[in-house]
């Protein structure tokens, strides 16, 4: 990789930065209503997971009373209501396997899908992400500093959660170190540029190698890559992505 990558990394990891904390949290009950008086249905957002025996609990906000659906190609649905507050909570029993859903939002005979994808791997004993092609992944499980690393044939995207709020951590690759801003909940992302499979990303100091794109197969390939998950998909746009999703660290 060339000296000067990082370029105008710091601009966009900002930038980036405060569009994850601007959709982290949950807007004011009277912007939504008035937003929803204008005619504007915005997408279901996936806020957590959690593990109740053999069943997982999704949580998120929507329009209030709006019906809110994860979907995939197969059929497979699973659906519940916004509360007046815009919330919702939507239990299913752990898929086998891999599996990816489409958010959407049903208001009459509206429906408002989302840009983004719910991915569950090995039903739900690996990573559990949020899917944006062209922006972070932002992942639900207990990540590593590194949650992922987002590529498609023009860019590199590495993206990550650390305990620090709005504070800076350092990231290095290929002898290169930047510090970049973290937001109000510690999550961060950087524009990498070019990388070739073998490339270690350092995070704060601890090392992740990233493996590079897998070979082109099934709208969804789950499978084993370094010390991660390789995951190629398919966005909104038809465009193929890939994701790299590393290994949290053992508990101590």
């Amino acid at each position: 990789m060339k000296r000067g990558m990082f370029g105008r990394a710091a601009i966009l990891a900002a930038a980036m930065a405060l569009g994850l904390s601007g959709c982290s949290s949950p807007r004011p009950r009277e912007a939504r209503e008035a937003e929803s008086a204008n005619g504007w249905k915005r997408p279901p957002m996936i806020a957590s997971v959690r593990r109740a025996q053999a069943s997982l609990i999704f949580t998120g906000t929507a329009e209030p009373g709006a019906r809110v659906v994860l979907r995939n190609d197969e059929g497979v649905a699973y659906a519940a209501v916004a509360d007046p507050d815009g919330k919702f909570e939507i239990r299913m029993a752990a898929p086998q396997g891999a599996l990816l859903l489409r958010p959407e939002i049903q208001m009459g005979q509206d429906a408002a899908p989302s840009p983004d994808r719910l991915l569950i791997v090995a039903g739900g004993a690996g990573p559990i992400a949020v899917l944006r092609a062209g922006g972070p992944t932002r992942r639900l499980d207990a990540a590593p500093m590194l949650g992922a690393v987002d590529s498609d044939d023009r860019s590199l995207l590495a993206s990550g959660q650390v305990r620090t709020t709005g504070g800076r951590i350092e990231i290095a690759v290929a002898g290169e170190s930047m510090p970049v801003e973290t937001d109000g909940e510690g999550r961060w992302s950087l524009m990498l540029g070019s990388a070739g499979p073998g490339e270690a990303i350092r995070v704060a100091g601890r090392e992740f190698v990233w493996p590079g794109p897998g070979s082109p197969g099934p709208d969804l390939q789950v499978e084993r890559a370094g010390a991660g998950w390789r995951v190629g998909w398919v966005g909104s746009a038809g465009a193929r992505q890939w994701t790299w999703l590393p290994d949290a660290a053992p508990a101590a």
